[in-house]
């Protein structure tokens, strides 16, 4: 019997809701956005389902240990793994190197921008610790944006708690197939607009990684400022 979100929530808690997000954050491609359960988490928060703040501080701490520990793998055991193997998750080696030549002079805010921004991320995430970002420099960059992203999603969450609520209790997840296959449509025009020369493949690639990490309207309006990001788009 397949479970849907609500019926997690329900059952696991916020124990599932910390260990997926701490997978997620950690590179582990769950097929599910970070958006969707943050959104879900929020609007359960908003009905006195689970305390708000319980809330809050679970998902933040997965966030941030999970990005941690990407970036604690980039920097040490896992660097010639991702370079090797970078290009199959959307990450080739020449966007990598691009984006850890931004990184490495963007100090605590540009590190935080770039982890607060959809499709941005995990890369710079990778690039930070594949460049040597100080730990220091890293570790308040992505508690700036860490924290502005969730804040993002329970302000979004708290705004839209009926409509939330309405599709997360849904019993079939049939519904969800759509709205999730909608965003990751919206990525792939996005980018393809972005990156009008790029390789099909890898216009695939960049927005199924973006998709991984939001795909709700916020996220991709940020997605689609271009100033943000910190690889090029062309």
């Amino acid at each position: 019997m397949t479970m849907d979100l609500e019926g997690v929530l329900t059952s696991y808690g916020l124990a599932a809701v910390f260990a997926v997000m701490l997978l997620k954050s950690a590179g582990v491609p769950i097929p599910i956005p970070s958006d969707v359960i943050m959104l879900a988490t929020a609007a359960r928060a908003a009905e006195g389902k689970i305390s708000l703040v319980q809330a809050f501080v679970a998902l933040w701490l997965a966030l941030v240990f999970g990005g941690s520990a990407q970036f604690l793998l980039a920097r040490g055991p896992a660097r010639q793994l991702v370079y090797r193997f970078g290009r199959v998750l959307g990450f080739p080696p020449s966007r990598l190197d691009r984006a850890g030549a931004r990184v490495a002079k963007a100090g605590p805010i540009g590190v935080g921008v770039a982890v607060l921004t959809p499709g941005v991320r995990a890369v710079a995430v990778i690039a930070c610790g594949l460049v040597n970002v100080p730990t220091a420099t890293f570790l308040v960059g992505l508690v700036l944006g860490s924290t502005a992203f969730l804040c993002l999603h329970f302000a979004l969450g708290y705004a839209g708690t009926a409509a939330l609520a309405s599709v997360a209790s849904v019993a079939s997840p049939w519904l969800l197939v759509p709205l999730l296959a909608l965003g990751l449509g919206a990525w792939i025009l996005l980018r393809r607009r972005q990156r009008p020369n790029a390789p099909l493949s890898a216009v695939v690639a960049d927005s199924l990684e973006a998709w991984h990490e939001a795909t709700c309207p916020a996220c991709l309006a940020l997605g689609a400022v271009r100033k943000l990001q910190v690889t090029p788009v062309d």
